[in-house]
């Protein structure tokens, strides 16, 4: 079976959960590296498992320095 059962239609890789300096997130392959600028935060599981973490601590979708001017 490859990382991704095309037969099954499911991903078998472990995904991560990256944020980048603007607090926004996403998911990354946890057997490579984040790209420059994105940090793993520990949450790791299926891509589902990952998407569901993002969905319940990201609750404001502003990037920081929107945030940030909106506030000053």
């Amino acid at each position: 079976m490859s990382a991704v059962d095309t037969a099954a239609g499911q991903d078998a890789r472990t995904w991560a959960v990256v944020l980048n300096d603007e607090e926004q997130y996403s998911v990354w392959p946890a057997d490579r590296q984040p790209p420059a600028g994105w940090t793993a935060v520990g949450a790791q599981g299926t891509r589902e498992e990952c998407l569901a973490h993002i969905a319940t601590v990201w609750t404001d979708l502003r990037p920081l320095s929107l945030r940030r001017r909106m506030a000053a």
